[in-house]
């Protein structure tokens, strides 16, 4: 199947749920039941901007055909109405074919505006755990200059300062399709501050964006997991709490742990942790789904691999190098780090947005 079909196909396919769901809304049965309406206004609402996008596509394509018909008349005004129609609905689907290109560029939860960002120190002890720090800086600035909010979930802080991880969710607008690029691994060559003589080190880290699922997406049982409470530690291992608030999930069918310690109430801890947990849980089973096709849709930029290294952050060269886009390098880490992330964003949609254009061809009809 080419990937122009498996895309058509798709689109199709979403429209026909999104003209269902319509249907199903004006039903009296149905608008009777207050949670089934709740439920199919979530999935219409999420559907809706593709959906509305690719019946206007349809729309144009049908008059499209009818033009090419007028265009074959034996009147020669009516052949130069057509043609001068034609040229300007063109012009509109190659517009609309292009939104499109955009919004399903992410994939099935490209359009989601909730997700869990996580970031994890890998190599280079504490000078890792600093580099972490400054992700999570850059990160928290890029949010605030796009309008989104934040709200840390659990950290876990060094004695120097730096962070062994941290896991934050983020909501706003477009939030998933742009931030799901980072995922990966980031590396860092720099010359820490404990180092007398001067040598540049590299240091690494791993950045995991999870889409936030709904509440009726994922089924989560008390029985599911098992639940353990603990005191909270901070720097170096020492207790921070003396309270017993900290809450450790460990789901029993994928074996998916998670703990978090960040706040003083063990009930707002455990709310975090099933809310880190239902993410976890979003993105193991639809990787498991990716996992038994096949056939891929489209290549994508970078394959999301937590242990792929997609960007190197040099400080001495103050340079930004993204590895999946020939030539995506700039030299302003500076401007990056203080969250002027934009540009690195910009580059990554594009670039998957023509990749999917090449494969899609010429062909709109």
């Amino acid at each position: 199947m080419s990937a122009s079909v498996s895309l058509r196909e798709e689109l199709d396919q979403k429209l026909a749920r999104f003209e269902e769901l319509e249907r199903q809304m004006q039903d009296p049965a149905v608008l009777a039941d207050s949670t089934r309406v709740g439920a199919l206004m979530r999935e219409h609402g999420a559907l809706a901007r593709v959906a509305l996008k690719y019946r206007a596509f349809k729309k144009v394509n049908q008059e499209l055909a009818e033009l090419a018909e007028m265009a074959r008349s034996h009147d020669a005004e009516e052949r130069a109405l057509a043609e001068e129609e034609i040229d300007r609905l063109r012009a509109e689907r190659e517009k609309l074919w292009d939104d499109l290109l955009t919004l399903t560029a992410g994939g099935e939860d490209a359009n989601r505006t909730r997700c869990v960002l996580e970031i994890r120190a890998g190599t280079g002890g504490e000078e890792a755990a600093l580099f972490v720090r400054d992700l999570f800086e850059m990160y928290k600035k890029h949010a605030e200059r796009k309008g989104w909010k934040v709200e840390i979930l659990d950290t876990s802080p060094t004695e120097l300062g730096g962070f062994k991880e941290v896991i934050m969710a983020i909501e706003g607008e477009g939030v998933y399709r742009e931030l799901r690029y980072e995922s990966g691994g980031h590396r860092v060559q720099r010359v820490p501050e404990t180092e007398a003589k001067g040598r540049i080190h590299t240091s690494a880290a791993t950045v995991a964006v999870l889409p936030e699922p709904e509440d009726v997406e994922i089924e989560l049982k008390p029985e599911d997991y098992r639940k353990d409470i603990f005191c909270a530690s901070g720097p170096g291992g020492q207790h921070v709490n003396k309270t017993a608030s900290a809450v450790r999930l460990t789901h029993y069918a994928t074996g998916i742990v998670v703990s978090i310690q960040d706040e003083k109430s063990q009930h707002k801890n455990l709310a975090k942790a099933l809310r880190v947990l239902k993410s976890r849980l979003y993105e193991y089973y639809r990787s498991q789904e990716e996992a038994k096709r096949a056939e891929e849709r489209r290549s994508m930029v970078g394959s999301g691999d937590r242990s792929q290294r997609i960007r190197t952050y040099n400080f001495p060269e103050n340079r930004v190098t993204d590895h999946r886009v020939p030539g995506l390098t700039l030299y302003k880490l500076d401007q990056i780090l203080a969250g002027d992330l934009q540009p690195i964003t910009d580059a990554l949609i594009e670039y998957d947005r023509q990749m999917l254009r090449d494969q899609m061809g010429s062909d709109l009809d």
